[in-house]
């Protein structure tokens, strides 16, 4: 125990040193969309879950919360971004364990509308409309090397596209979770995202036919210059507390269950381009059928309106129905909803549906 809180706090320093928070580079990293979480039950406590979130949403936080899979689980949440801007990001994961072996397969897409074309000829449109495409596939593998350690890696592919102007990226994340406690209740975790290479775009769409007169006219291509652009490096540390209420029954020798759990969260998330995030959380569950959520995230400067480089303004929470498909377990179903209070705009809002079988 002492040896993994040295090493937490080893992490904490010196991740805090690469990768503390500069706003002075606000704006200067691409594939934003890879910070854009819209899995329905983890986005009530603000992402913040690093320590002990599970199953599929764990790709988009800490992976090595793949490693807790029992057998399978199937995915999909939908989240209006930003609600009154027209901006949707759809989720779906798939994870399958192999005795303590588990991979995943994720996909994120964005849906930005419909957007009029506009051109140097016709700069007030009627020439029709064009959609962006954002769309990133992760490929997960985590593991159990012990009851307590289990770690995770998930590498992504990242395609940015409108038309005939595209950029193409590779990055990795990695992560690992602790547990510890007489009743598996204590939840250490760390996770390092969006490593990976510059991004860069490119295509026909910055070449330019110009026509050049002298003697005789003739024409010639310019092609426009593009700089490249980090991705959004982001250092995640947590830990978590469960308390257990409510009468003990065995299920099994010597395994016991209760009906309440409360869970307490604290994380703290470096970004490399932007504020540090800090905050805490609570999840209450009853029988892991029925679950409330809210969590509170700070950021420097978010009280006021002159200083905050944020539309969120810290508040999250969310629920969830996890149904029994039989009375003696085996498969669920599991409806989500979070909301994230922002400042224009009327909230960011996810819905999500996964099943455990």
């Amino acid at each position: 125990m002492k040896r993994i809180i040295v090493m937490l706090c080893s992490v904490f320093f010196l991740g805090g040193q690469a990768f503390a928070g500069n706003p002075d580079r606000s704006g200067e990293a691409g594939a934003a969309e890879l910070l854009m979480n819209g899995w329905g039950r983890s986005t009530g406590l603000w992402s913040m879950n690093t320590a002990d979130v599970q199953g599929v949403e764990s790709e988009r936080i800490n992976p090595a919360g793949l490693a807790f899979t029992d057998k399978t689980e199937v995915a999909a949440a939908y989240t209006l971004w930003l609600q009154g801007s027209g901006v949707g990001v759809a989720h779906v994961g798939f994870a399958q364990s192999f005795k303590d072996n588990v991979i995943s397969l994720s996909v994120q897409a964005l849906n930005l509308g419909s957007i009029e074309r506009t051109t140097t000829n016709n700069p007030d449109g009627g020439v029709g409309s064009y959609s962006p495409g954002f769309v990133n596939i992760g490929v997960s593998y985590a593991r159990k090397f012990s009851n307590s350690i289990s770690g995770g890696i998930t590498v992504r592919l990242i395609d940015e596209g409108l038309g005939n102007l595209n950029a193409f990226g590779v990055c990795i994340d990695g992560g690992l979770q602790y547990v510890t406690g007489p009743k598996d209740n204590i939840h250490f975790g760390v996770s390092l995202r969006n490593i990976g290479t510059p991004m860069k775009f490119g295509g026909d769409a910055l070449s330019t036919t110009v026509n050049i007169v002298s003697t005789s006219t003739y024409q010639l291509t310019e092609v426009s210059n593009v700089n490249k652009f980090e991705l959004p490096t982001q250092l995640n540390i947590g830990a978590a507390y469960d308390f257990w209420m409510g009468t003990k029954k065995e299920v099994k020798p010597k395994v016991f269950v209760q009906d309440f759990r409360l869970t307490a969260i604290a994380n703290f998330t470096s970004n490399a381009f932007g504020y540090d995030y800090y905050g805490v959380g609570l999840e209450w569950s009853w029988k892991e059928i029925f679950m409330l959520r809210a969590a509170w995230r700070f950021e420097k400067g978010q009280f006021d309106p002159a200083t905050r480089l944020d539309v969120y303004t810290g508040l999250a929470a969310g629920a969830t129905f996890n149904i029994p498909l039989k009375k003696d377990g085996g498969p669920h179903l599991a409806i989500d909803y979070s909301f994230r209070a922002t400042s224009p705009f009327q909230g960011t809002h996810s819905f999500g549906l996964r099943i455990n079988l």
